[in-house]
Order: C-alpha cells, then sequence, then structure tokens
C-alpha cells in the first residue's frame, strides 16, 4: 500500500491527539486497550477505549472506497509505522500497563495487534499471539498423556 505525506501527517496527528487524552502522571489510573476502528469504505478511523468512549476521529481521504484485498494488512503496517514513529507521546500515556493499541474492522472485529507497551517491553507488530492456539493444544495432549 502506497502512502502519501499527507495521509502520514493525518495519522500522526490522530494519534497524537489519542495520546493528548491520556497526559502522562505519576500514577496512571486509567486502565484501557485503544481500540482502531477503520470503514474501508469511507476512510473513517475512530479511536475508542475499552468502555467504548469514542477518543478521537479522523477521515483518510486515501482510503475511502479502497478496493485493495489486502487493505487492513496495509493499513495496519501504516500504523504500526506512525505509531512507533511517536513512541515517546505512545509510551508514557497515562494508562495502566500493559495496555496495546488494536486494529478493527468497521464491525469492531478484530483484525491486527498494532503496538504493545508493558513497563519494560514494547512489542510492535503482527499477531501477538501467533500459534499460541498450537501451543496450548500440544501442552495439553501433552498433559493428558
Amino acid at each position: 500500500m502506497n502512502v502519501t505525506e499527507e495521509t502520514i501527517l493525518k495519522l500522526e496527528r490522530f494519534i497524537r491527539k489519542v495520546a493528548q487524552k491520556f497526559p502522562a502522571a505519576d500514577e496512571p489510573t486509567t486502565m484501557t486497550d485503544i481500540h482502531l476502528s477503520l470503514s474501508q469504505d469511507t476512510g473513517e478511523l475512530l479511536a475508542f477505549d475499552d468502555n467504548d468512549d469514542e477518543i478521537t476521529r479522523c477521515v483518510v481521504n486515501e482510503w475511502i472506497d479502497s478496493k485493495e484485498p489486502d487493505f487492513y494488512d496495509g493499513a495496519a503496517e501504516t500504523m504500526r509505522s506512525v505509531i512507533s514513529r511517536l513512541h515517546d507521546s505512545v509510551d508514557n500515556m497515562c494508562i495502566l500497563k500493559p495496555y496495546s493499541f488494536v486494529l478493527e474492522n468497521d464491525e469492531r472485529e478484530h483484525v491486527s495487534e498494532l503496538y504493545l507497551v508493558d513497563s519494560d517491553i514494547k512489542i510492535i507488530g503482527g499477531d501477538l499471539m501467533k500459534g499460541l492456539d498450537d501451543d496450548l493444544d500440544k501442552f495439553l495432549a501433552d498433559l493428558m498423556k
């Protein structure tokens, strides 16, 4: 997915608005993840907390009516890049750790883990739990023997 500088700037502004809603403090009191809901039809990107309270929104003109079959994969890659570039703001949000940024489609179905912040680690990447089901199945099979 090719992304214009205008889109990158719009996404950076969007992530900064999310971070501004949770300014750094000595003792975080909020416990939530950040859910980013993206519509392939309208290009609308919304941020929600765990209580479905809207944090901010924007429209990415470049993504309106996108027909790319791997649209969400490309959008996730772009969002990861933007979030990692703004890691100083994102890592110091006044949210109890661990917390993560999660990409969802317009029906609020999970698409991808974008960024996970814990006390000592930050994980940027795709599926954070990839292979977990297989590992658990193997563990249970070994346990049942």
